[in-house]
């Protein structure tokens, strides 16, 4: 019964994206705008449409509803799966909550406590971004000019040519309690002895923080490069400080890029492995290494597929808390 569901569930979720493309055509006045095929060609269309398709139902569709449907099964040795045992359950979703039957502890502090850590971090560290992000993405959209413009990106693309595993441990060498940042605070009498920066995490969120820093500055730098210079001159000439300008007229048009940047940024810091694991403190556990725990070092993929599956929803409701809050649809991110 599962495999038909696997089968017939891809094809569901084609159709409901459909739907949801139909109801924001008809939300934007149903423009006469050029079709798909009649824009692309007939062979162009097909290729992408095949090409798209496949991608999504093989390479994202198919192994997250795999994952899904083995959340729900119980980890069993290979010759009995199939047989009488091998039934749908709670029991790992149970775990995640409640830990393992007859434990002292009412709730599972341990995992629970994880994932509400990696939860909260991640929404302060998407924060942290967008308020450190948005002054450079406004001035190279708005205010520098063609080469200043091209060198400013080419300085944020620049560092992100070296592997992110390298970026971790570099950051490891800074925040180390005999590295860079501790020798220059010491020598400079900023601090009377050496601070562990790892210990505390202090690392880990600036990692973490510097890691997606691209996910952000582009979607802001993309819908504000767009807005009318007219628009802010405008409201300049009418006596509105700076602050009334960017709180009133270029926040509400930059809607869509804030909503993107913030959660292509607490997607991937919510599931950021990496950086957790080489610069995570002796006592932070981030929820992602619970799950990588469970898949490679317990060998059980049934609670490790309902933790990850857990984290998912967890990002999804997000994603559709922040299409509520900047009241955009997934039509106006994706433009």
């Amino acid at each position: 019964m599962s495999r038909y569901v696997l089968f017939f569930l891809p094809f569901l979720v084609i159709a409901a994206f459909a739907l949801m493309a139909a109801r924001d055509r008809r939300r934007s006045g149903g423009s006469h705008s050029p079709g798909f095929f009649q824009r692309n060609g007939v062979a162009l269309s097909t290729y992408l449409l095949v090409a798209v398709g496949f991608w999504t139902i093989m390479i994202i569709v198919l192994p997250q509803l795999y994952m899904i449907e083995y959340s729900f099964r119980p980890n069993l040795a290979a010759a009995q799966i199939g047989g009488p045992k091998d039934v749908y359950t709670l029991a790992n979703y149970r775990y995640l909550i409640f830990g393992r039957p007859g434990d002292s502890e009412t709730l599972n502090w341990l995992h629970l406590g994880a994932f509400l850590h990696t939860i909260v971090i991640s929404v302060l560290i998407t924060f942290f971004d967008f308020c450190f992000c948005y002054p450079l993405a406004y001035y190279m959209a708005q205010v520098a000019h063609g080469g200043r413009t091209r060198l400013l990106i080419l300085c944020l693309i620049v560092p992100f040519w070296v592997n992110e595993l390298l970026r971790a441990f570099a950051f490891k060498i800074l925040f180390g309690t005999s590295g860079l940042i501790d020798s220059v605070l010491v020598a400079t009498g900023i601090l009377s002895e050496p601070y562990d920066f790892l210990k505390h995490d202090i690392g880990l969120y600036a990692g973490l923080s510097y890691a997606y820093i691209l996910s952000m500055i582009f979607p802001l730098y993309n819908a504000i490069e767009s807005l009318d210079k007219n628009q802010i001159e405008a409201a300049r000439d009418l006596g509105a400080p700076w602050w009334h300008i960017h709180l009133f007229v270029v926040m509400p048009y930059a809607k869509p890029g804030i909503a993107a940047g913030c959660t292509l940024v607490f997607m991937l810091c919510a599931g950021a492995l990496a950086a957790p694991q080489i610069l995570g403190g002796p006592s932070s556990l981030w929820f992602t290494q619970v799950v990588y725990n469970w898949f490679f070092q317990a060998f059980d993929w049934t609670r490790g597929s309902a933790y990850a599956f857990a984290l998912l929803v967890s990002c999804i409701i997000f994603v559709l808390a922040m299409l509520r809050l900047f009241k955009v649809s997934l039509a106006e991110i994706a433009r």
